[in-house]
């Protein structure tokens, strides 16, 4: 299956000029729900992050509300384990309804599109504040320019080559193209 071709195909991978969740600026966006809308290729991706961590003794798959918790479950469900969401609360990732973790669990932290990884990093801090171990990261896409370190092995099922530029470096091509703010998490603040 030639990724990047189904991305573009099913609307999920977009040209123009973005105002990403970063603050930052880019010339292509990843409409992740146009993935996570569609079964057959959300499997692949997933199956290829179960795959990867498949025998690292991990016992728990979490991910962040919204994008994040499809990801994990079908991550776990893949993988034989349990699920855990990581939602919001006051601006804070936190475990809600009643669950806890016991100290030492074996977590895989999933996400949609990793950019930056505030996302992860707010999951990993609040898992590791339960107690638990963090044993890798598997995101559907990554955007990165270059390798994050989340202190635990990270995974991406396809990788998209995609400049970000923050907001006083944007190249006057980019700066003609009108402005598309894409996404649900409020912006920063450039």
């Amino acid at each position: 299956m030639d990724l990047g071709q189904v991305l573009l195909d099913s609307g999920a991978m977009l040209k123009g000029h973005f105002l990403l969740t970063s603050g930052r600026h880019s010339d292509t966006y990843i409409e992740k729900f146009r993935v996570l809308e569609q079964p057959k290729v959300l499997t692949a991706l997933c199956q290829a992050i179960a795959d990867h961590f498949s025998g690292k003794g991990i016992t728990h798959v979490a991910g962040p509300t919204t994008g994040g918790i499809i990801i994990a479950f079908e991550v776990a469900r893949l993988m034989g384990l349990d699920a855990i969401y990581v939602e919001t609360e006051n601006g804070k990732k936190v475990l809600r309804r009643g669950k806890t973790l016991e100290p030492g669990t074996k977590v895989l932290v999933v996400d949609d599109v990793l950019t930056t990884g505030t996302s992860i990093f707010e999951v990993i801090e609040t898992l590791r504040g339960q107690g638990a171990t963090i044993e890798g990261v598997g995101v559907l896409i990554s955007r990165a320019p270059k390798p994050i370190d989340f202190g635990a092995p990270l995974f991406a099922s396809f990788h998209v080559e995609a400049v970000s530029y923050a907001p006083n470096e944007v190249p006057e091509s980019l700066a003609q193209i009108p402005i598309t703010k894409p996404g649900t998490r409020v912006t920063a603040t450039p």
